[in-house]
């Protein structure tokens, strides 16, 4: 699979891969929908494991066509659709409660400051909450589900609270939880949640995943999840 991305405007991160591997998916038939989308990478890897109808969403132009020709340079037209436009509008054009799953990895930090923010706008916009908040995702995920469908999400370790405070908030019950560390003995860099729509309370927290094992190669679950070799 080839993916089409820039460094002057946006490439995926390990992030985006271990959401589109982590969330449990249809595997023959379906809707899902992917927000944030960027360069089209989460749909992608998605039609790897799954033959449901794919939707990206993404607000910023230049990624759109990013993902709109990664995804016909992989032949994938019949699966995934990009649209072009602010998730948060997006229900009202693509369905109310119609979707069986949903991913996001989305902004992680609240707005800075002007002089803080990051002068390149394709990155300020998908690394800060310039253009949805993290209330917005949670909220519209859960508008997009049918009732038993399920949202998962990548974030920061530092909001868990607020994710399962706002996933409760929008009816979406967290069902499984996992934490990535760098390397054993740091702390957790990034979380993993996935909750149901309307589901009973029952978290279950999954092993650690680990990124580098001691000589600063991948572990041998990394290795498996980016390249699918043991």
């Amino acid at each position: 699979m080839k993916i089409i991305q820039s460094p002057s405007v946006f490439s995926f991160s390990l992030d985006a891969v271990l959401l589109a591997r982590f969330i449990q998916v249809p595997i023959q038939k379906g809707k899902i929908v992917d927000l944030c989308s960027g360069n089209g990478v989460i749909p992608l890897l998605l039609s790897t494991r799954s033959k449901a109808e794919i939707i990206g969403v993404e607000i910023q132009e230049r990624l759109y066509d990013m993902a709109t020709r990664s995804i016909a340079y992989n032949d994938k037209q019949n699966q995934i659709q990009m649209v072009h436009g602010d998730l948060k509008e997006v229900t009202q054009n693509i369905g109310h409660s119609k979707f069986d799953a949903v991913t996001c990895n989305p902004p992680y930090f609240p707005t800075p400051s002007e002089e803080e923010i990051n002068k390149n706008i394709h990155y300020a916009i998908a690394r800060h909450e310039i253009m949805c908040t993290l209330e917005d995702v949670v909220r519209v995920s859960s508008g997009l589900l049918k009732q038993g469908g399920k949202a998962a999400f990548v974030h920061r370790p530092g909001r868990l609270l607020d994710i399962v405070t706002l996933m409760r908030k929008y009816r979406l019950e967290p069902k499984r939880l996992q934490f990535v560390y760098p390397k054993q003995g740091k702390e957790a860099n990034a979380l993993l949640i996935e909750g149901i729509k309307d589901g009973n309370p029952d978290l279950k927290i999954l092993p650690p995943f680990v990124v580098y094992d001691e000589n600063n190669e991948y572990t041998e679950e990394a290795r498996y999840m980016l390249y699918g070799e043991k």
